[in-house]
């Protein structure tokens, strides 16, 4: 494609708005290994509403991340990543917005391609693990949460950002790690089923180890990974709905997610609950390395 998309512009330097600002003659969905799908959705929030500005938060910083990864000594976006347009959130209710992620996800995959999801609420993990099981029948899901999520229902409906681990446990096994708050039922229903599960002691110096020991030990070949950024210690992420002190730092969900990746292969993941209207702007660009951070160890074998 022509290096000027638009030439009655001219030279004049332009603004994509696309994922790390990639322009349309680089971002052609045909050649592109990554879908980058923007769910700005948040209708089930319970304590601090605006995930739904997430996704164009995390965009926007991406624009200024070095495409050049000193870990991986590459440039991950050479694989190409292509950003869809945002899909629209649907307010008949949870189901009806599950049902369109399912059908971006499962048309996505179908072609080839690996989702990654941008949010938005936690709850759209469920329509994307719908539509990949249906690809994937070993399917298994890397949970990295804060909150267990395990609740048959909350505030009336058994689709929310609180039950998205429970509704998942249904059709294929969860992994949780990071947890550290959680209700007696869902401790009793973990237990009761057996469900794997690192809860984080941020000061403890064996917690990392384990928790890498039981997503190597209960994970598939085949996985999902769904990171509410909540799991992350609010000294680096405090722009979420729902803080809890004593979380991941960097370094560690990035040992974390580089283990499972070697041991399995993620076939789709997703990054949500980022509020932009909590927390500095650091937060939104924490969010988008560590997407593009997890495109690299999805896609460099």
């Amino acid at each position: 494609m022509p290096q000027i998309v638009y030439p009655w512009l001219g030279d004049t330097p332009l603004q994509w708005r696309t994922f790390l600002d990639t322009p349309p003659h680089e971002d052609d969905p045909a050649d592109a290994a990554v879908f980058i799908i923007p769910v700005p959705y948040d209708s089930t929030t319970s304590f601090m509403s605006g995930a739904r500005a997430g996704p164009a938060a995390i965009i926007e910083a991406s624009r200024h991340l070095e495409d050049y990864d000193i870990e991986l000594d590459c440039d991950i976006s050479q694989v190409g990543i292509h950003t869809t347009p945002e899909l629209q959130p649907q307010m008949d209710g949870p189901q009806s917005m599950l049902a369109a992620v399912r059908g971006a996800v499962e048309s996505a995959a179908s072609h080839g391609k690996l989702p990654v999801l941008l949010g938005g609420e936690h709850s759209i993990t469920i329509g994307s693990v719908q539509a990949l099981l249906e690809i994937h029948s070993d399917l298994s899901v890397l949970y990295v949460d804060a909150h267990a999520d395990m609740r048959d229902s909350y505030m009336g409906t058994k689709w929310s950002h609180a039950s998205v681990a429970r509704r998942i446990s249904g059709i294929c096994p969860p992994v949780l790690i990071g947890v550290r708050s959680i209700s007696a039922e869902e401790k009793d229903f973990i237990e009761g089923q057996g469900i794997p599960v690192q809860y984080w002691d941020a000061g403890s110096p064996s917690t990392l180890d384990s928790a890498i020991a039981i997503a190597s030990d209960h994970l598939t070949e085949n996985i999902y990974v769904s990171i509410d950024l909540d799991a992350l210690d609010p000294s680096i992420m405090a722009g979420v709905g729902k803080p809890e002190p004593g979380g991941l730092l960097w370094h560690e969900i990035l040992a974390l997610l580089h283990a499972v990746s070697h041991r399995s292969n993620i076939v789709g993941f997703d990054v949500v609950e980022l509020n932009p209207s909590q927390g500095s702007v650091s937060c939104a660009f924490t969010a988008a390395k560590l997407a593009y951070k997890l495109i690299g160890y999805a896609t460099q074998h």
